[in-house]
C-alpha cells in the first residue's frame, strides 16, 4: 500500500507554498513513493549493532602545540606586496566613492 497519496502531495505543496498542476502531483506522488520505499529498505538493513557513521573512515583532528615564533618585520611583510603605501597593503577600492 502506498503511503504517498495525491492528496498528501497537494497538502505538502500548500505547506511549501508551491502551486502544483495535476500532472506534477501525479509525477511527484510516484517519485515520493519510491523515495519512501527506499528509505524503508535502508531502515530494514540498519541494525543496532552497527554504529551510525557520518564518514566511512574515522577522522580525528591532529593538533600541534602553539609555539611562539619569530615575527616578521614590516619590510618583510610588505616586500612581495604588489602595491604598498604608508606601511600597509594597497588594494583597489571595491566600494563607491561615497564610502
Amino acid at each position: 500500500m502506498s503511503e504517498i497519496t495525491p492528496d498528501l502531495v497537494r497538502h505538502l505543496g500548500v505547506l511549501a507554498r508551491i502551486q502544483l498542476s495535476d500532472d506534477e502531483v501525479e509525477r511527484l506522488t510516484g517519485q515520493l513513493d519510491v523515495i519512501v520505499d527506499n528509505i524503508a529498505k535502508v531502515a530494514e538493513v540498519a541494525t543496532p549493532d552497527v554504529p551510525a557513521t557520518s564518514h566511512p573512515i574515522a577522522l580525528e583532528n591532529v593538533f600541534r602545540p602553539d609555539v611562539v615564533g619569530g615575527m616578521l618585520s614590516l619590510g618583510e611583510v610588505l616586500q612581495n606586496a604588489p602595491d604598498a603605501a604608508d606601511g600597509r597593503f594597497r588594494v583597489t577600492a571595491i566600494l563607491g566613492e561615497e564610502q
